[in-house]
């Protein structure tokens, strides 16, 4: 009778986190950052239609990189747990701690039990009614929940653009100065991204009950002056 074919487990998870970062660094980047006023979310996204920033619920946004059909299967299942928790209990027990911590579980089991993992890196916000309560996770292809503090970085070049971020943010930025940090970020010092090609979204702390809301691309080019893009 042959052997079954063995492969060490360390090595089989070293080689399904390769896989997967392979995958999202090939993704373009995307920034969510704290501002006075909320939480700003920046995308480079050169479709109209296929979305990395979405509402999840009243103060609550996804967003995602890296493999489009996985992440979007993702935030679907994130609305409806948000729907279903909501609706069982309160709107109030609805939080993106909670939410994050399922989609660590989900992506964990499914990078140790299913033979391909998730390409894909997602991000939690919720805005709070003061600064002090604003929440960012950042969760990894293998399940991993990251709590981040004023400013997250997701898909290619994240090194490079988090660098840039140390450097150039700062605390209660306007929104105007806000994605002037983000876009100039996301370009770096040698390019410029069009405005065209800027996926952008807000979670408004003034916000009465739903706090998410897109910004055109007129909005965008009135808020962000032309150096910041490039």
């Amino acid at each position: 009778m042959t052997s079954p074919f063995y492969v060490p487990p360390e090595q089989m998870m070293k080689d399904r986190a390769d896989f997967a970062r392979k995958g999202i660094a090939r993704g373009r980047a995307l920034v969510a950052l704290v501002f006075a006023d909320g939480i700003a979310l920046v995308a480079e996204n050169p479709s109209n239609n296929l979305r990395k920033i979405s509402e999840i619920y009243d103060r609550i946004a996804f967003a995602g990189v890296g493999r489009y059909n996985e992440f979007d299967q993702l935030r679907v299942a994130g609305v409806r747990m948000a729907d279903l928790k909501g609706y069982q209990y309160s709107r109030d027990d609805v939080d993106a701690r909670g939410l994050a911590n399922r989609y660590g579980e989900s992506l964990g089991q499914i990078f140790t039990h299913d033979m391909k993992p998730m390409e894909v890196e997602i991000l939690i916000a919720e805005v709070g009614v003061e600064p002090t309560r604003d929440q960012i996770f950042h969760i990894l292809y293998d399940g991993t929940v990251i709590d981040e503090r004023n400013y997250c970085v997701l898909g290619g070049e994240a090194e490079r653009i988090s660098g840039a971020l140390a450097t150039s943010y700062q605390p209660a930025l306007d929104l105007a100065g806000a994605l002037g940090v983000a876009v100039g970020a996301l370009a770096g010092p040698d390019r410029q991204i069009p405005v065209g090609e800027l996926e952008v979204a807000v979670l408004d702390r003034s916000g009465a009950r739903r706090c998410f809301r897109r910004l055109s691309d007129a909005q965008v080019e009135a808020l962000v002056p032309a150096r910041s893009q490039g």
